[in-house]
C-alpha cells in the first residue's frame, strides 16, 4: 500500500524581496487546488515560513518549513530547517550544513545563471539532495531538460516546483511523492522529506489547458479578493477596538489584544 502525496517545494510569500502574497492565502490555494504540502522558502529569510508551517494543519496541509538561500555559488533550496543557513557560503558547505540538521538540500533552477542558479561547474562539487528537474517559470524548456538530463546522469532525485511569486501561481508545478506503509494520518514532514530523499518522486509539470488555467487562475483572484475583503474589515475593526481604549471605554485587558492584533497587521511582523 503507497500513499500519493503532491507538493509543491518552491514557493514565495511577501516575507520575500519580490514576493506578492500573504502566507494565509498561500495556504488556502494550495489546499483548494488538492495539494498535500507546500514549503514557503522566501530569499534569505525563514521566519514567514516557520509561520507557515505551523499554519499548515489548520488548512489540511503537511507543514514544512523552508528557505532559498543564496550561496557563493548560486541559490539553493532548504527544506525542513527551522534556522536560517549561512549565506554566502560555498554551496556544498550550504548543502553538508542543511543535512546535518535534518534538512534536505534542493539545487533550484540550476545553469540558469539569470536566475542565480548554480554553474554545471560548480555544481559537480556540491553533492545536493536532490535537483530541481522542472522550474515553471522557466521561459523555454530547455534548461529544465539540461537539469533533468544531469539529475539523471549523477543519480539524483528530481523535483518539481511553481517558483511562484504569485498565489495564482502556487501549483503550477508539483512534485509527487509515492511513500509506502503510512497513511494520511500519519503523514509528517520528516516522512515526506525522507522520501524525497529516497528518490521517491515524480515530477508534474506539463502545460495546462487554456480553459483550465483560466479557472483555476480565476479561482485564485476570487479566493484573493475575499481574503483582502476580510483583511480589511479584521483591520478596521482591530483599529476601532484600540482607537476605542485610548478613549477609556474598554478594559486594560483590551490594550493588550489590541495592541496584539495592531502587531500581527502590521510590517514588523513579516
Amino acid at each position: 500500500m503507497s500513499l500519493t502525496v503532491r507538493i509543491d517545494p518552491h514557493v514565495h510569500s511577501a516575507a520575500s524581496y519580490d514576493g506578492n502574497d500573504p502566507t494565509e492565502l498561500i495556504l488556502e490555494q494550495a489546499a483548494e487546488i488538492g495539494l498535500d504540502a507546500v514549503v514557503v522558502t522566501d530569499h534569505d529569510v525563514l521566519h514567514e515560513s516557520v509561520r507557515a508551517a505551523e499554519l499548515a494543519p489548520m488548512y489540511g496541509l503537511v507543514g514544512i518549513p523552508g528557505v532559498e538561500v543564496s550561496t557563493a555559488d548560486g541559490h539553493l533550496l532548504a527544506l525542513g530547517v527551522e534556522e536560517m543557513p549561512p549565506r554566502r557560503a560555498p554551496m556544498g558547505e550550504t548543502a553538508a550544513w542543511i543535512r546535518e540538521r535534518g534538512g534536505v538540500a534542493i539545487v533550484p533552477h540550476p545553469f540558469q545563471r539569470s536566475r542565480h542558479g548554480v554553474r554545471r561547474n560548480r555544481l559537480e562539487s556540491v553533492d545536493p539532495d536532490a535537483i530541481e528537474v522542472y522550474n515553471s517559470w522557466a521561459f523555454t524548456g530547455w534548461k529544465n531538460r539540461r537539469a533533468r538530463r544531469y539529475a539523471d546522469a549523477f543519480g539524483y532525485p528530481g523535483v518539481a516546483g511553481s517558483d511562484a511569486h504569485k498565489v495564482g501561481y502556487v501549483g503550477r508545478a508539483y512534485t509527487e511523492i509515492e511513500i509506502d506503509d503510512v497513511t494520511r494520518a500519519d503523514l509528517t514532514a520528516d516522512v515526506v522529506l525522507e522520501a524525497i530523499r529516497d528518490g521517491a518522486t515524480r515530477v508534474e509539470g506539463r502545460r495546462t489547458p487554456i480553459p483550465t488555467s483560466a479557472r483555476h487562475y480565476a479561482g485564485a483572484g476570487v479566493r484573493k479578493s475575499g481574503f483582502y475583503a476580510k483583511y480589511g474589515a479584521y483591520r478596521s475593526g482591530a483599529l476601532a477596538k484600540y482607537g476605542a481604549y485610548r478613549s477609556g471605554s474598554i478594559a486594560k485587558t483590551g490594550l493588550l489584544e489590541a495592541a496584539r492584533t495592531l502587531y500581527r497587521i502590521s510590517p514588523l511582523s513579516r
